[in-house]
């Protein structure tokens, strides 16, 4: 079957993986209520200007319209420098990099190719002059920075062993603000396109993996089912609750099936 016609083909209900898969689906909180996620997504009055952000010793310059790394995106960066999230030597796949914080540790780590993506050009702008000031032209580790719709860039034939995606999938509209919306809150959909894309263009390499984090602002157990339906088993790397809120955040890893 050619990798453009590929269709969603869920996993067999008698695998017992896939009985487990929905074993801890259950065990997911429901979306929390939508006056609290408002509340706990009011964008910051200085998005639209210029900032600077650091992250261990290294400094990022932040222009308007880019949004400043969260907690959540921190547990992306700091399992990829620990080596949790192994990229050393693999092909990685930064899905809606923004100011491009993992795609500079993946370099340092010793990614063999790092394609790192965002729809925002300025992002891809500010992340693209982050790596080469900090990483530069590293032997053995090909960069690819691409103004992305989610994989639209990517060429045909491309293969990820790691791929990274902390999707802005919170369930409310927080703002009318247009960077507020690419950043925070497109909702669902953005993530159903996201794994179908990656199952019909056959995207994630035979052993590779998704890290995937998602929180109970956003629609989590419909998008952790679509994730299954799709083809893939999900597995809990991390969770995060909070003391201020009811937040809870999950860092999943997601293998694919046999059937993807």
């Amino acid at each position: 079957m050619g990798e453009q016609n590929r269709t969603r083909t869920a996993p067999s209900a008698d695998d017992p993986a896939v009985a487990g898969a929905w074993d801890l689906h259950g065990t997911l909180p429901h979306t929390l209520p939508a006056d609290e996620i408002i509340a706990l997504n009011t964008p910051k009055a200085d998005l639209h200007t210029w900032r600077t952000y650091a992250y261990r010793d290294w400094t990022f310059d932040m222009p308007p319209g880019v949004f400043t790394p969260g907690e959540t995106s921190r547990m992306i960066h700091d399992r990829i420098l620990d080596g949790t999230i192994p990229v050393g030597g693999r092909c990685y796949g930064a899905m809606g990099v923004g100011l491009g914080v993992e795609a500079v540790v993946a370099g340092l780590r010793g990614a063999k190719e790092i394609h790192a993506m965002d729809i925002d050009p300025e992002s891809v702008r500010a992340m693209t002059d982050a790596y080469e000031r900090i990483v530069g032209d590293r032997p053995g580790t090909l960069f690819h920075p691409r103004v992305s719709d989610l994989f639209e860039s990517v060429p045909d034939g491309a293969r990820f062993d790691v791929i990274t995606f902390n999707p802005p999938a919170v369930r409310e509209t927080v703002s009318e603000d247009p960077a507020v919306v690419r950043n925070v809150c497109v909702g669902i959909g953005i993530v159903r396109r996201f794994f179908d894309q990656v199952v019909q263009r056959n995207l994630l390499a035979k052993d590779g993996e998704i890290y995937f984090i998602v929180s109970n602002t956003s629609e989590l157990r419909n998008i952790v089912a679509y994730a299954i339906e799709s083809g893939f088993f999900p597995e809990v790397i991390h969770h995060q609750t909070w003391d201020t809120d009811d937040v809870q955040t999950f860092l999943f890893k997601l293998r694919p099936s046999a059937a993807v």
